[in-house]
């Protein structure tokens, strides 16, 4: 939790979080990119762009260091984004008591660090363009403003990214109810939507490879389909370049279906050592399948909650 804030905002920033579904993402060019720039523009030979996440650091894009997340605990940006609208500047890490006996900056040889909060529309501060350096010193006010510049430009990416992902679902849900055999095809209105997501994709495909990856999400998606019953009007689509699922159920009474769903999700931990997780929501009246969409995505965001806790 940041330290000064109340838990409902810990609980609303990493509701933010969640809505962008990018933590455990596949690698993509631009964010690359910008963490290249960022170590060139400030003269460092560490950058990177990071997500605090429930009781993680994980890196998005990152360049000059290995591995992809350390725990929260000892991650310099969770006290960046305690102050969202600041650029966070450590001359020496050494001498500042809070980083001083930090085993993972010492591990790096780390002495200087400056991070600007990545901070949603809303106002959530979810991560940080960063930079690190092996030797103390100081930015100038060029960089400083390069760097604050860098963060507003990773944001946007973000928000792009989830906008088009709202989209390719609004799309799925539209589809889903066109058919004869629609979600809403049993006259009252009762359906169901359970979203299912693999988690840590960058993970499984540094494991599996980018092929394997493939592989097994193929092989996921055929194995969700036929947990569906056609006739009810079931269906499930994956969106694009994701390891989330999303399936419509033509029933406000979806229990056996949903069962199945959470068996594949053990079968997939046991086989690939990955954690498939499932959000629910079903209706009985004309609420719009939008609407229940978000409160299955609420109920995903529980169910990362109570995965971390165990």
């Amino acid at each position: 939790m940041i330290q000064g804030s109340t838990r409902i905002d810990e609980t609303e920033r990493q509701r933010a979080l969640d809505a962008l579904h990018i933590v455990g993402s596949l690698p993509e060019p631009a964010y690359d990119d910008i963490v290249k720039v960022a170590a060139a523009v400030c003269g460092t030979p560490m950058a990177l762009v990071t997500l605090i996440d429930r009781d993680r650091q994980w890196f998005k894009a990152r360049t000059g260091l290995d591995g992809i997340q350390t725990e929260r605990n000892v991650a310099v940006c969770d006290h960046a984004i305690r102050q969202p609208d600041q650029l966070m500047e450590v001359g020496d890490l050494n001498q500042d008591a809070r980083f001083a006996d930090n085993p993972v900056l010492k591990d790096l040889g780390a002495r200087f660090y400056a991070g600007m909060p990545l901070v949603t529309e809303s106002g959530a501060a979810v991560g940080s363009v960063c930079v690190v350096d092996v030797n103390p010193r100081e930015l100038n006010p060029t960089q400083r403003e390069a760097l604050q510049a860098l963060a507003r430009l990773t944001m946007t990416l973000m928000e792009s990214r989830s906008r088009e992902r709202e989209q390719q679902v609004a799309a799925i849900i539209d589809h889903a109810g066109a058919g004869e055999t629609s979600t809403a095809a049993d006259g009252g209105g009762t359906y169901t939507v359970v979203i299912l997501e693999l988690q840590d994709l960058s993970a499984l495909a540094q494991r599996l490879g980018e092929r394997g990856l493939d592989r097994q999400l193929q092989q996921l998606d055929q194995v969700l389909e036929r947990c569906l019953q056609p006739e009810r009007g079931d269906s499930i689509n994956r969106v694009t370049g994701s390891g989330e699922f999303v399936a419509m159920l033509g029933s406000g009474d979806a229990s056996e279906t949903v069962a199945k769903f959470e068996q594949v999700a053990r079968d997939v931990s046991q086989s690939i050592g990955a954690a498939l997780l499932l959000g629910t929501a079903s209706t009985q009246t004309a609420e719009p399948a939008t609407t229940v969409f978000l409160r299955a995505d609420q109920a995903l965001s529980a169910a990362k909650d109570a995965a971390t806790r165990q």
